[in-house]
């Protein structure tokens, strides 16, 4: 017998197939050529004949170039930390595709002479947030704060104190610490009140001429009930020393930048603002629903004191970012704020339909029903909230093979069923989510 792995075709010649050659200008050689590798293992292993090694290799190749994969969000958290937070709208998204090539960023086409970086970016933000007084975007929420502390809290003028409470001594994510986060940039903290309680008169007794300014952080994904008590920012912008009023940064985190009825103890960027919060900082892939960016907001002078910090350098946002954030600021309604606005209602008219495009045998194997649900905000945000939906309930054993499909669908499991909740989900998913049931049903059957 002739050894069947003389015949495996060799890789020039699969190369030279069309399909191939236009994938690899698409996804570049090399992964062209692990896809063609693969078939031929798999040809000398003799599961695959030596003429369809091309096919399976076209077969096999990915989407892009990039590894990360669409997943469909079914868990009913709609800022989801794991699948990236806060989907960009199509606006932010045709925004990133022009900003990936040479875009006007730093120049003034009318003068042909260097201009304002990110200007329209950050006029968009100031006009969504009248109250401030400046605008300033680094890369990320604690960017935004360390970059506060760094510049007022350096200690240039003998100031380099923050006093902050106890019960907001926060970690903010993957063993990330408030207090660690601050004191790499060379602040000294001063920690008042209990971890349950605080009152103004802690903070008024730790303040002295060391102080740099106080710090208001909101709790991420906790809260504390029962015997607690926190002193609201309108009453720290009273706080003053030797006659000098102290600073005080509001760490709002979640990115609101106002007032939302369905989160009416989430804090809002324009409400503390308007309490007397000198700083507000935030994040912009949050409640807001842009990219991940780093959102100050404040005082004119205070913010352009940040902006031309040299530490400031080190933050910069690129173009991208820019762009999805102006087009999230003043284009349509993002991914995230629809999400918050759907009602109960109609999401179980839409998680209906999509169990009525299913054959009733299927229906009936899966013994699937659509049943009421509560959705979270997620990311740190609107801890203790639930947020009415509807979800489809399912067999648990259908978890595993819907993550494994293409596109990979994300549910949560509760007391032995699968439950895909409609409420992060995109109207327009629908029927791609009763397709990838409806195969992942089919497999599933004896």
């Amino acid at each position: 017998m002739p050894d069947p792995r003389r015949a495996t075709p060799r890789t020039d010649q699969v190369l030279a197939d069309e399909r191939l050659v236009v994938a690899a200008g698409r996804l570049g050689p090399g992964l062209v050529k692990q896809a063609v590798a693969r078939a031929q293992e798999q040809c000398r292993a003799g599961d695959v004949a030596p003429e369809d090694v091309a096919d399976v290799a076209v077969a096999s190749l990915p989407e892009s170039a990039s590894s990360l994969r669409r997943v469909l969000n079914a868990t009913g958290v709609v800022v989801h930390t794991n699948l990236g937070r806060a989907p960009l709208s199509e606006a932010a998204v045709e925004a990133v595709r022009t900003a990936a090539g040479a875009t006007d960023v730093e120049l003034d086409l009318a003068t042909g002479r260097r201009g304002r970086r990110g200007r329209r970016a950050l006029d968009a933000l100031g006009a969504a947030v009248p109250d401030a007084g400046g605008v300033h975007v680094v890369n990320n929420g604690a960017a935004a704060l360390a970059l506060v502390t760094r510049v007022l809290a350096r200690g240039d003028d003998g100031r380099d104190t923050v006093v902050i409470a106890r019960g907001e001594l926060v970690e903010i994510g993957d063993g990330f610490r408030i207090p660690e986060l601050m004191e790499s940039v060379g602040a000294r903290l001063r920690e008042v009140g209990t971890t349950n309680r605080v009152h103004l008169r802690d903070y008024t007794s730790a303040v002295d001429d060391t102080t740099a300014f106080v710090l208001k952080v909101h709790p991420s994904n906790f809260a504390v009930t029962g015997f607690a008590s926190s002193v609201p920012a309108r009453e720290l912008a009273g706080i003053t020393h030797a006659g000098r009023r102290v600073p005080l940064v509001v760490d709002i985190g979640s990115g609101l930048l106002a007032h939302h009825p369905r989160l009416p103890d989430e804090p809002d960027a324009a409400g503390a603002l308007r309490a007397g919060a000198d700083l507000v900082t935030a994040s912009g892939d949050k409640l807001l629903g842009g990219p991940q960016a780093g959102l100050l907001l404040g005082e004119a002078g205070l913010v352009e004191r940040l902006r031309r910090d040299p530490f400031a350098r080190a933050l910069r946002v690129d173009k991208l970012t820019l762009a999805a954030l102006e087009a999230t600021l003043a284009g349509p309604l993002p991914p995230v704020p629809a999400a918050l606005g759907r009602s109960a209602g109609d999401l179980r008219a839409r998680a209906q339909a999509v169990v009525a495009a299913w054959p009733a045998d299927v229906v009936a194997a899966l013994d699937a029903e659509v049943v009421d649900s509560a959705g979270a905000v997620g990311g740190g945000g609107a801890p203790g909230v639930e947020l009415p939906s509807a979800a489809i309930s399912l067999p648990e054993r259908l978890a595993a093979p819907l993550r494994a499909g293409d596109p990979p669908v994300l549910g949560r499991t509760v007391r032995g069923r699968l439950l895909l909740d409609l409420l992060a989900l995109d109207p327009a998913d629908d029927a791609t989510l009763a397709d990838a049931v409806r195969r992942v049903a089919g497999a599933d059957r004896p």
